[in-house]
């Protein structure tokens, strides 16, 4: 169990986000919503170590990243940032084996290239194993960046708007491999997503932030509604069901 008692976080003297309380159970994915500067990405950062909590706790399965340190507390996260900047002139395979950087000797193993790609099988993409990073598309580099990440076999998955450099077909792909393998794994995943669709399709539970707060917590059949919608984003908006139940928004222009 991931819990939050009370979180506040701060970036120098702004504060981003306060009074957070919630729990988060392993085998779901958790969806953050919300309009921008609410303090989605920083609530990763914090819940990784990189931006010191202004007050609260977090606590995994009962420990606190003062308790573990900060090594012993991000071994056990997938964390794939927003902005993945990779300069270095490595190929596919080279940059997901680094996923297992922990445990990497001077010669790597069968085990790691085979599981490395298996990584990159799975989503579609070991026929770019010997290519060089720096010859993909931006998409084709968050795919590999994912792969890496799935290769640190976490307990607790944190993606900073994984799909957004993603085509349909690749945003698809990436959402449902996650969706499987956080059944699978017993993972605790939590991403920011700002397509409201895809995360209405894929989120065991929304996470609605904004003015720093937390404003609703549940499955997207009871958490989007027309009119939360409307007020966070200040645009009119109607909601529909497909027919498996699941809600999808449909923005309206306003009359001109």
């Amino acid at each position: 169990m991931l819990e939050f008692s009370h979180v506040a976080v701060a970036l120098g003297k702004q504060l981003l986000s306060r009074d957070l309380c919630m729990q988060l159970s392993p085998g779901r994915l958790h969806v953050i919503i919300g309009p921008n500067g609410t303090g989605k990405t920083s609530l990763l950062r914090a819940l990784f170590g990189e931006l010191p909590l202004q007050e609260g706790t977090i606590r995994f399965n009962g420990h606190t990243l003062a308790d573990l340190g900060a090594n012993r507390w991000r071994q056990q996260f997938g964390y794939m940032p927003q902005n993945n900047q990779l300069e270095l002139e490595l190929s596919v395979l080279e940059v997901v084996v680094l996923g297992r950087l922990q445990s990497l000797k001077l010669r790597l193993s069968d085990d790691d290239l085979r599981a490395a790609m298996t990584a990159l099988q799975s989503l579609g993409m070991a026929h770019l194993a010997d290519r060089p990073m720096s010859t993909l598309s931006g998409g084709q580099r968050q795919m590999v960046l994912f792969a890496q990440v799935l290769l640190r076999e976490p307990q607790i998955m944190l993606l900073d708007e994984p799909v957004s450099a993603l085509d349909l077909q690749h945003q698809m792909q990436l959402m449902e491999h996650l969706h499987h393998q956080t059944r699978q794994r017993n993972w605790i995943s939590l991403v920011v997503l700002h397509d409201l669709n895809l995360a209405a399709q894929f989120a065991d539970e929304l996470i609605v932030l904004a003015d720093g707060r937390l404003q609703a917590m549940g499955p997207p059949s009871e958490v989007l509604t027309e009119a939360l919608i409307s007020q966070l984003y200040q645009v009119p908006v109607q909601i529909h069901h497909d027919a498996a139940g699941l809600p999808y928004i449909r923005t309206l222009r306003r009359a001109s």
